[in-house]
């Protein structure tokens, strides 16, 4: 079940938590993605909060929201990118997409498998997505005052089997989220420093959120080549022999 996208608006700029986890995600996402030269990025769910630095460069940003979710316009101080859109069924054409980041879009769906079906059709030969979601063993997934404690949380090997199953091919992974989810004040200071001493310890266990990249994984045509050779004309392919002249 998607949240709202009222509360979702209110956590990610309205809380010092909400500003510390779109920090802390949007660097990670920089580390995958560091610029989007004349591309075409998209984000599914709720993820304005990491397209804003793609805003300059791309060619175009897309903020794709689902009905179940709702829309907002964003961004605040800028033209509307923002689209609602049928959770299974996205406005844009086949292979459109460059780069496409889903953050609380798939742990949320009602249909997560047609969900990975339309990121599939609309990524073009050579893009990368990026998904977003909550770390079963970490801290944010068992608290729901964040966004991060809602929908089903995932293992890495659960994320990556799925996406393998919808012809994905899972290519690098991050977490991100080392500091507590607490809105205390010295764990918000705190917070730059538990993110980079959690990046170098570890990339999986202790973030609350998990990050894959994937790519779009299409087969060449398989097998060997078979040419049809007639070696002699059918006789009922011939010409109508002339009819004999009467004596």
């Amino acid at each position: 079940m998607h949240l709202d996208v009222l509360d979702l608006r209110n956590f990610y700029y309205r809380t010092p938590l909400g500003r510390v986890a779109q920090r802390a995600i949007r660097d990670q996402v920089l580390t995958f993605w560091p610029e989007a030269q004349g591309q075409t990025v998209a984000g599914f769910g709720f993820a304005v909060p990491l397209l804003r630095p793609f805003l300059a460069d791309a060619r175009r940003v897309i903020a794709l929201m689902p009905g179940q979710q709702g829309v907002m316009p964003w961004p605040a101080n800028g033209d509307n990118v923002s689209v609602l859109c049928e959770e299974t069924l996205w406005p844009l054409s086949t292979g459109m997409v460059d780069k496409l980041i889903v953050l609380h879009g798939l742990e949320t769906s009602d249909d997560n498998a047609r969900v990975l079906d339309e990121a599939f059709r609309v990524l073009g030969p050579g893009g990368r997505v990026l998904f977003i979601v909550p770390n079963r063993s970490g801290l944010w997934a068992r608290r729901d005052a964040t966004p991060f404690g809602f929908g089903r949380p995932y293992t890495l090997t659960q994320l990556e089997a799925q996406l393998k199953r919808h012809n994905f091919a899972p290519e690098r992974h991050l977490a991100a989220l080392f500091s507590p989810p607490s809105s205390k004040r010295f764990w918000l200071r705190t917070a730059p420093m538990w993110e980079n001493a959690g990046c170098r310890v570890s990339s999986v266990f202790a973030g609350g959120v998990l990050m894959v990249e994937a790519s779009k994984q299409v087969y060449a045509p398989g097998g060997t080549a078979v040419r049809d050779r007639v070696r002699r004309s059918l006789a009922v392919l011939d010409p109508t022999p002339a009819a004999p002249e009467p004596a």
